[in-house]
């Protein structure tokens, strides 16, 4: 039996998994639109772009642009009763109102 894997992405499948009309497809308006500091996002894994994805324990969470890093975000979570900032690509981000 192989041993179990302890790396970054593991148990992702089902969370990391597209539908079948949205495979192959680059959601070009996420990719482009330009946030603000003090917008707020919601963190939506895209399995298919594996650069500036964040740790999957920030699936489905909300937060506040806090900065600008290169390409990327930096992005204000709070987990529990703690305040986390996560650096993520826009592909991965979603604007909420």
């Amino acid at each position: 039996m192989a041993t179990r894997t302890h790396g970054e992405r593991q148990g992702t499948r089902s969370i990391l998994k597209k539908k079948k009309a949205e495979r192959s497809r680059v959601f070009i308006n996420r990719v482009m639109h330009p946030y603000a500091e003090g917008d707020r996002v919601a963190i939506v894994l895209d399995g298919a772009q594996q650069k500036g994805m964040p740790h999957r324990r920030f699936q489905g969470k909300t937060g506040i642009i806090a900065g600008i890093q290169g390409r990327a975000y930096v992005v204000s979570v709070s987990d529990g009763d703690m305040q986390k900032t996560v650096v993520a690509r826009p592909e991965h981000l979603r604007f909420m109102e």
